[in-house]
């Protein structure tokens, strides 16, 4: 049958790749069978993505620009051609990859999946609009239906028909009113007073006024119909669709063609789309501009301690006292009220710290140093008040500063939902968009289920096509695992895996077939029992009749493919050979170190016994940020622990939401918040905390990890002690790629030129004139054991740890680099080459290369992202080591490799979204194990 479908397309049942040579790659050959999963795996840096990214996908992007025409390609510029012989059976490529995350705040999952976007249309389209004023229920009437009710309600009745030009503005309006006059209408009422038209008529500009056109007083009877019906148009025209009606009893009566209250008088606009999002000025809140946050100043981070006073630095902008204009006015200020500069600020009355932090208009008097015996009288403007006018006007570096002192805060206007006030009024079912945009992806299911049984048959008829695209993809993001998360979640929030799993979502949604897909781990951040259902849309992708291939380290991944290539054997210059391959049953027979650990011959040993706590633990009480139900959470310290449950649990916000921060706060300072708890003890028991998470070592060429460990400045300062480059008064800066100087002043240093594309990713292509070298011809003269500044920078960790072996300084961090499994890369390799898991290593042996104290508190963000079995094994040598040493490590982690060998285990759940943020279980793997309702403890206990 795949044979038959393969032929059809490209008449080809294999992708052929002959002779590849990119990057390690030793001109090998290979034979892929399409339309399979085929899951390409094998050691860190053996050649994976030299592979499928660098080689097939990039031939495949190759073939689709050389279709543009040759106009169109002298914009783009040529790619590159893969060092390859030749390729065939090749499909249109697409990639999903971990990368490419958006930083913006206005990237959330409901505008990238277009959840949101066909939201908006059905909302615009068929919501109820409701008033925000009274509650009511807005209505909207046709001209014939306003004059059968005015004749219907106010028969025999003297009315007054006016039509509203101004409502609540400030102005003169003296022009309004002459070009009334000219209109040939002889009356008025302003702000609820009739009053005849006269020339050179005006109000007073300073204040809000309510202004309408007088335009009939009529008494209401059956035989002046087409008189009402005569003014009512001409009132409707005049007043844009509204007209006001005042009877005897002097009550207004509100009418309009729009939405309206009929009580309160209120009309909105018509809704359309964009009446619903938070990025443009018709949907988004005036006051936080659609970002749900707003950034304030706030006295608490002027005033960080207020045991201190104003003479010793307790107002923090200020700092501590100088003979300065300033200071004096505050002295002024405390004198008048009886306490001076150096009584603790926790002393002073709270009315005179809101006068200094506030302001007031009472003058204050400061003796002039010009003019000895004169006093200057001047308001204070206030700290807060100044700092908040300097952060919209000032210089760059005025704004940066004041940042410091900024805090995010929710909206106080929307409460975060994002949009206008008139936006979240309209309503289906009850709820508006941003209650639907807060509800998790799996209660959002649940919602549109059976939905048009609870709207009317108008409504029924509009929505039936948009209700069937939304549910489509909603079924999607269930069946990648995502089903704990909300669509107002920013982007920028997810992690790698997540992000990759919304954009195959989104590409199973496009049904398309006879494509070639490459993912890169999808199964990142994703817990052993959802493993399953990604397979399974893997699957669904494949029997579409596409290709799909996957670079991935996963024993289930692996077992439950068509096809398995294991690449190989060492990392770096010892890869680049295929080292096994095959269906699932041929590859277990065949020898290769990932056949080894898949039928269990190599295996991750368990410890024989585990490690007790050293007597202290650290607790934290009453968590219940996001989803966190009341937490308790005590950890045993000199320990390696490990926090873990399914997807969406609340493991983050646990810890890099409410542990980091408190002890960031306690430790550095950090300005960060943690979310809400009650009480935390322990702190005391360490004394630094260091984070490592996946996010980027840097998001330009520059940055590369010898430039990031710190290692680059002191091979830098080796060369410029070097004779030759002494001769040549070379220092330091000369062998920097960032300065001018040394480096290549046409690629400024970066060895790439990036090359902008309108319509697609920006490519970076090598510098024509040094031919990405870095540096000019005189500063690569200076040479080292024969190797320029150039190529140490060419050299992989491992060639440079024997390198520099007779440098203590420069080998320490070198050898770090090594140890996490990073022997491959080399120590020049631009930063946003890297993998989320290899940044992280990065990051990992930049801590680690530094001395630690024993006392350390490490946090680790699933480490073993890309990372092979035994590399996992020499990641938990490393972890292990630094446990030794007395220091806590605490890892959040889905691989059961590292969960088995922890000695505590803390285990959120039971499920994602709503139905986590408890604790399930905590102990030791063998506790966990035995705990039925813990999904991480079922398959712990197959492991043990």
């Amino acid at each position: 049958m795949n044979k038959e479908i393969s032929s059809d397309i490209t008449g080809f049942d294999h992708i052929e790749v002959y002779g590849a040579r990119e990057h390690n790659l030793k001109n090998i050959n290979v034979r892929i069978p399409r339309n399979k999963l085929v899951v390409v795996t094998g050691i860190s840096g053996s050649g994976k993505s030299s592979l499928t990214f660098d080689t097939i996908y990039a031939e495949g992007q190759r073939r689709y620009m050389e279709s543009f025409s040759a106009y169109a390609r002298s914009f783009i510029g040529d790619m590159e051609r893969p060092d390859v012989d030749k390729i065939e059976g090749l499909s249109p490529v697409i990639s999903i990859e971990q990368k490419t995350i958006s930083r913006n705040p206005r990237s959330t999952v409901g505008t990238i999946t277009e959840i949101y976007d066909f939201l908006r249309l059905l909302f615009a389209r068929a919501g109820e609009a409701f008033s925000y004023a009274t509650g009511n229920k807005m209505i909207r009437q046709s001209e014939d239906q306003i004059i059968m009710h005015i004749i219907q309600h106010f028969l025999h009745k003297h009315v007054i028909i006016l039509a509203p030009v101004v409502k609540g503005r400030k102005g003169h309006y003296r022009e309004l009113f002459q070009q009334i006059r000219k209109m040939g209408f002889s009356k008025v009422r302003v702000n609820g007073e009739i009053t005849d038209l006269i020339p050179k008529m005006q109000v007073d500009r300073y204040k809000t006024h309510d202004i309408e056109i007088v335009i009939d007083r009529i008494k209401v009877i059956e035989s002046e119909k087409f008189r009402i019906s005569q003014s009512i148009g001409n009132a409707l025209s005049h007043g844009k669709g509204v007209i006001m009606l005042l009877d005897e009893d002097g009550t207004t009566h509100h009418f309009s063609k729009h939405l309206m209250d009929p009580e309160s008088g209120l009309s909105y606009d018509d809704p359309a789309p964009n009446t619903f999002s938070f990025n443009s000025p018709y949907g988004a809140c005036p006051t936080c501009n659609g970002l749900g946050k707003i950034e304030k100043i706030t006295k608490e981070s002027v005033i960080p301690d207020p045991t201190l006073s104003i003479s010793r630095g307790g107002i923090s902008p200020l700092g501590p006292y100088r003979e300065i204009w300033i200071f004096k006015k505050i002295q002024a200020i405390l004198r008048r009220n009886n306490v001076d500069l150096s009584t603790p600020i926790n002393k002073i009355p709270d009315a005179v710290i809101d006068v200094l932090l506030y302001g007031d208009s009472v003058p204050v008097a400061v003796s002039s140093v010009k003019y000895p015996g004169t006093d200057w009288h001047t308001k204070f403007e206030g700290i807060i008040n100044f700092l908040e006018k300097q952060s919209e006007g000032g210089s760059e570096k005025i704004q940066n500063w004041i940042k410091d002192f900024m805090i995010v805060h929710d909206c106080p206007d929307c409460k975060g939902a994002r949009l206008k006030k008139e936006s979240l009024n309209f309503k289906i079912n009850g709820k508006n968009i941003a209650d639907l945009a807060a509800l998790d992806i799996r209660h959002l299911g649940a919602w549109f289920e059976g939905l048009e049984d609870r709207l009317s048959q108008k409504q029924n008829r509009i929505a039936s096509e948009i209700l069937k695209e939304i549910r489509k993809r909603i079924r999607f993001l269930l069946e990648v695992g995502l089903n704990y998360l909300h669509l107002n979640r920013p982007l920028k929030t997810l992690s790698g895996g997540e992000a990759q799993r919304i954009r195959l979502a989104t590409q199973i949604g496009t049904q398309l077939v006879g494509v070639l897909y490459i993912l890169d781990e999808p199964s990142i951040g994703l817990h052993q029992r959802d493993n399953s259902r990604l397979i399974k849309a893997l699957q669904d992708l494949r029997d579409l009749g596409n290709s799909v291939l996957v670079v991935e380290h996963d024993k289930e991944m692996m077992l439950s493919s068509d096809f398995i290539l294991d690449i190989g054997p060492g990392p770096g210059l010892h890869g680049g050979h295929i080292v096994a391959q095959g269906d699932p049953n041929e590859f277990l027979s065949r020898e290769s170190l990932t056949a080894d650990f898949l039928k269990n011959k190599l295996r991750i040993e368990v410890p024989k016994i585990r490690r007790a706590p050293n007597g202290s633990w650290m607790e934290l009480k009453g968590a219940t940020g996001n989803n966190l139900k009341n937490v308790h959470l005590k950890l045993p310290l000199g320990t390696m622990i490990c926090i873990t449950g399914v997807s969406g649990s609340g493991k983050s916000t646990l810890i890099h939401e409410t542990l980091y921060p408190i002890l960031n706060k306690h430790f550095y300072r950090s300005k960060k918040d943690p979310m809400k708890f009650d009480s935390f003890s322990g702190i005391e028991k360490i004394d630094k905390v260091v984070e490592v998470d996946q996010s980027p070592i840097g998001r330009t060429p520059r940055s590369n990890p010898a430039t990031y460990t710190g290692v680059f400045s002191e091979i830098r300062s080796l060369y410029a002690n070097l004779p030759e480059a002494k001769i040549r008064g070379y220092k330091p800066g000369r062998f920097s790629f960032n300065v001018k100087g040394g480096r290549c002043e046409t690629c400024e240093g970066a060895g790439l030129k990036l090359i902008e594309m309108d319509f697609l990713p920006n490519v970076y292509v090598p510098c024509e004139t040094c031919k990405g070298k870095r540096y000019n011809r005189e500063t690569l003269e200076v040479r080292f054991k024969g190797k320029s500044i150039s190529d140490v920078l060419e050299m992989t960790v491992e060639q440079s740890v024997e390198f520099f072996e007779k440098h203590p300084k420069i080998h320490r961090k070198l050898k770090v680099l090594n140890d996490v499994g990073l022997g491959y890369i080399t120590l020049g390799q631009h930063a946003t080459t890297l993998s989320g898991g290899e940044a992280q290593r990065v990051k990992l042996s930049s801590e680690l290369s530094k001395k630690d104290t024993g006392k350390t508190f490490y946090i680790l963000d699933e480490p073993t992202t890309g990372l092979h079995f035994q590399d996992i094994r020499h990641l938990l040598n490393v972890l292990n080591i630094l446990v030794e040493k007395g220091n806590t490590v605490l890892i959040i982690e889905h691989n059961i490799d590292v969960i088995k060998i922890a000695d505590y285990i803390v285990d959120l759940g039971p499920e994602g979204g709503d139905d986590g943020g408890e604790i399930v279980c905590e102990g030791t793997p063998e506790e966990v194990a035995k705990v039925g309702r813990s999904h991480t403890g079922r398959y712990l206990k197959d492991e043990l």
